[in-house]
């Protein structure tokens, strides 16, 4: 049945309320406005931001919301002014804009497009228009996204265009984690070959941000994290050191100083903690070490004095590795086709959107790297 032009009925996972689980509802989809795509989502996953907005960041404007944003699917139908997308193309919606016209996206010294600080609102992680409603209520898009869902709309210049053969389900974590953590490592910290690097946290970001270092001739990788578990899994990204904070009596950043006769040349935050990214800071060498902040969080703020930094440390961030969103999106896809990048190892389950919250409690409990939900067939 044609559905172009027509609202659309399917399944979500409504977050009515912060701190509550997600609730399988009926909801709306209206039909794309000008340059806006309606995509058909085969596959999404879970990544700890949802986490974050529904558990710690909690805006009390940011509700209720369809969650989710490392997706991928397929375009249903296109609105008025789109010429990049057609129907039937595959796609992975991406929550960093890329409009290729702003002085941002003109520039090689950003991946940030103004057209992002103007629509989502980052207080609520979401913009004010939506193109969902349930009840009678209007539902926020998370990140103008909100992939937990059957279909969603978004603008084209949220999306990108990928191989016609790649599988959604596997490439569907290259719309947020892998190209946050790799490009992080390549592209912002810019990893230099026989170098030795610290990673904060291993998730699926700071895995992927291992892989980086790898990628970019590291030496040397300490993986840092308070699950042993987790290690083994890294040393197939390629770490070469483990170090568990716990096992320690003296703060973590004194242990690695003493590991690497004085600190590491990088080191990569991504937990999404102030007081690890001051650890990560303090763990690099002071006259020259370079570290990235990687997690996310709006609800904690650091601390540094000037005599941290003096010498000839950078401390910098890096929001979606560094990565021009659309460019960034169809030049991983594309490598990961030509088997030059790991995905599948990263995921650890697959599930159905209606068991979104065993997924998000295998989330929260550290259980598993990334949970990939099928919403559709292929």
């Amino acid at each position: 049945m044609d559905t172009t032009g027509k609202v659309i009925k399917c399944k979500a996972a409504v977050a009515w309320e912060p701190n509550k689980p997600l609730v399988i509802e009926e909801i709306e989809v209206a039909p794309p406005q000008a340059n806006e795509v309606r995509i058909k989502i085969v596959a999404t996953a879970v990544c700890h931001t949802d986490l974050y907005h529904l558990y710690e960041g909690m805006p009390k404007d940011g509700f209720p919301v369809v969650l989710g944003h490392e997706a991928a699917g397929i375009v249903e139908s296109v609105g008025s002014g789109v010429t990049e997308f057609k129907n039937g193309d595959k796609v992975i919606p991406v929550f960093l804009s890329q409009c290729r016209e702003c002085h941002f996206c003109k520039s090689p010294k950003t991946n940030q497009c103004v057209k992002a600080w103007t629509e989502v609102i980052m207080d609520i992680m979401c913009p004010i228009d939506s193109r969902f409603s349930c009840k009678g209520k209007k539902i926020l898009q998370f990140s103008g996204l909100g992939t937990f869902t059957e279909y969603t709309v978004v603008r084209q210049i949220n999306l990108a265009k990928i191989h016609p053969d790649a599988p959604l389900d596997k490439v569907c974590l290259i719309g947020c984690g892998i190209c946050t953590g790799y490009g992080s490592a390549v592209n912002t910290a810019k990893v230099e070959e026989g170098s030795t690097c610290a990673v904060f946290g291993l998730g699926a970001v700071g895995l992927a941000a291992v892989m980086g270092c790898k990628a970019a001739g590291a030496k040397r990788i300490i993986a840092v994290d308070t699950n042993p578990e987790k290690f083994e899994k890294a040393k197939i990204f390629g770490a070469t050191d483990f170090v568990n904070p716990k096992d320690h009596s003296k703060p973590i950043h004194e242990v690695l100083v003493e590991m690497t006769n004085g600190g590491v040349d990088f080191s990569l935050e991504c937990v999404g903690n102030a007081s690890v990214m001051e650890s990560a800071l303090h763990s690099t060498v002071k006259a020259w070490g370079v570290s990235v902040i990687v997690g996310y969080t709006l609800v904690q703020s650091f601390t540094a004095r000037p005599v941290d930094l003096i010498s000839g440390r950078t401390w910098k961030g890096a929001l979606f590795g560094g990565f021009k969103a659309k460019d960034g999106v169809m030049e991983m896809v594309k490598r990961y086709m030509e088997k030059k990048l790991m995905v599948d190892e990263f995921i650890t389950h697959n599930m159905d959107l209606c068991q979104i919250m065993e997924a998000v409690e295998l989330m929260k409990k550290a259980k598993c790297v990334r949970a990939v939900l099928k919403t559709s067939p292929q």
